[in-house]
């Protein structure tokens, strides 16, 4: 897929996708290997309480998650989320469209700095995930390491431009 067809990805809440298209996505065992905290099979039970969850973020915070399309296809999910005092920016994306990674990456943090004002924003990511050069290419920078469920992560973190 050429990069200039990732500019039209729209940004939906995950209420608006089949549920099997999540589902089909959170079982992918390349998308599972960088995803240490889903540690069983993801099923209806677990993609209704993964939307809910999500969904409730939105509620809460004013932020959260979306759900990527891309030509009416559902390519991935990411976004804002709220962890301990940071906002925390993730992407799980289908294999193809890995490569909208630093388009999609640009716009969310647009978003958080021109619309939600954020100071600073994070990128938590296992240790398996060892390029991390286009993380470094937006501007982010080590910023520890974190444990979540018994999981470390490495922290990155870009703090606002003035």
């Amino acid at each position: 897929m050429a990069a200039s067809n990732y500019d039209s990805i729209i940004f939906t809440r995950l209420t608006k996708v089949p549920p099997a298209a999540i589902i089909d996505l959170m079982n992918d065992s390349a998308v599972r290997r960088h995803l240490p905290l889903a540690q069983d099979e993801f099923g209806t039970v677990e993609c209704d309480r993964f939307v809910a969850i999500k969904e409730r973020m939105w509620e809460e915070k004013g932020f959260g998650p979306w759900a990527f399309m891309l030509d009416g296809e559902f390519i991935g999910w990411g976004g804002l989320q709220p962890e301990d005092n940071d906002v925390d920016v993730g992407l799980v994306l289908r294999r193809k469209y890995w490569g909208a990674g630093p388009i999609l990456y640009r716009r969310i943090l647009t978003y958080a700095f021109e619309d939600l004002c954020v100071g600073s924003v994070t990128a938590l990511l296992p240790p398996s995930r060892t390029r991390v050069s286009a993380l470094r290419r937006l501007g982010f920078h080590e910023d520890g390491e974190v444990v979540i469920q018994d999981q470390r992560f490495l922290r990155y973190r870009l703090v606002r431009s003035r």
